[in-house]
């Protein structure tokens, strides 16, 4: 859920709980500017996120919405057991990727929660949360797992907050020290962290976080790249690397046989499909790093022709095999 609809469904659960007779789509209609449909999909958030959401015909014949038994938003009770089982898992995903002071912090508010609700709800939340946790497995990729430094990520989320400096020590224990001015954070298979070195260069540049030996934060602030978004600059790139002169449009085309599957694929945040008529599937967006879009197209054998740019088309099609037996 975005934040903006968040916040709209917390605005809607103070309309209900402080509306003596509840709301009507009608009136969540005119409140939101929303369609019919979507005032229908926003009561059933409603009653899916709140476990005392009542709702009932009026006079009118009109079905309103109500929360009951409070009139303060503070104490309306969101369904606990999943908000149990989003925070484990929330608290899970912080641990392995490092971020201790996330990890503790979830952890404190789901032991917090736990303790507001009376035994029987909480042992019951607990078990149902329990349920789907053990029932959520993840899938073994190859590749390496990343092992970082304690304590490094947290030492760089804390000088993403200010902004303020950092004082790292990369790639080998014994290097020497460098100051850094973090602008943001790329997670993956292996997490970058975006920054610039003022003594080496003003441009941005990636930082492989396994490879911060020793980081601290220092109390010296600094201003950020004019308009930088840590969303904007990732789109850059295909997937982490932004080689230098590789940036420009990107042209893939789908045979027929592959232009389905293909079509379900987010490739990249900006792509633009075009269906062809003979079935094939056109795919454009801009971005840098061939060399990782290359190890993507290679699982595709001969079902993707590369049409721009010639130096994609270059390492992708020497390589491409029609006994694939499937694809990606």
């Amino acid at each position: 859920m975005s934040f903006e609809k968040a916040a709209q469904l917390v605005q809607l659960a103070q309309m209900a709980a402080a509306r003596r007779w509840g709301v009507s789509l009608t009136d969540i209609r005119e409140t939101f500017g929303v369609s019919h449909r979507t005032a229908q999909r926003m009561t059933h958030a409603l009653e899916a996120s709140f476990a005392n959401v009542t709702s009932d015909d009026g006079p009118d014949l009109r079905r309103r919405w109500r929360i009951t038994g409070t009139q303060d938003l503070a104490r309306l009770r969101p369904r606990q057991e999943t908000a149990l089982e989003a925070l484990e898992i929330a608290a899970r995903s912080a641990r392995e990727e490092g971020r201790l002071r996330h990890a503790r912090a979830l952890e404190e508010t789901l032991d917090w929660i736990s303790a507001t609700l009376d035994p029987r709800a909480s042992l019951r939340a607990e078990v149902d949360a329990e349920a789907v946790l053990a029932s959520i497995g993840q899938v073994a990729r190859p590749g390496p797992k990343v092992e970082l430094m304690p304590g490094v990520m947290d030492e760089i989320m804390e000088a993403l907050r200010g902004p303020f400096r950092l004082r790292i020590v990369y790639y080998k224990p014994d290097a020497p020290s460098r100051i850094i001015e973090p602008h943001g954070v790329l997670l993956g298979p292996r997490p970058y962290l975006v920054a610039r070195q003022p003594s080496r260069s003003p441009k941005l540049i990636q930082f492989r976080v396994d490879r911060i030996r020793a980081a601290a934060c220092l109390d010296e602030s600094f201003v950020l790249e004019p308009g930088f978004s840590i969303e904007r600059y990732a789109a850059r790139a295909f997937g982490a690397h932004q080689t230098e002169g590789q940036y420009g449009e990107v042209v893939w085309r789908f045979t027929p046989e592959a232009a389905e599957r293909a079509a379900g694929f987010r490739f990249h945040p900006d792509q633009v499909q075009h269906w062809q008529a003979d079935g094939s599937l056109i795919l454009c967006f801009h971005a840098a790093g061939w060399l990782e879009m290359a190890w993507h197209l290679y699982q595709w054998g001969d079902k993707v022709e590369v049409l721009a740019p010639t130096g994609l088309r270059d390492y992708v099609h020497p390589w491409r095999r029609p006994d694939l037996d499937g694809m990606p």
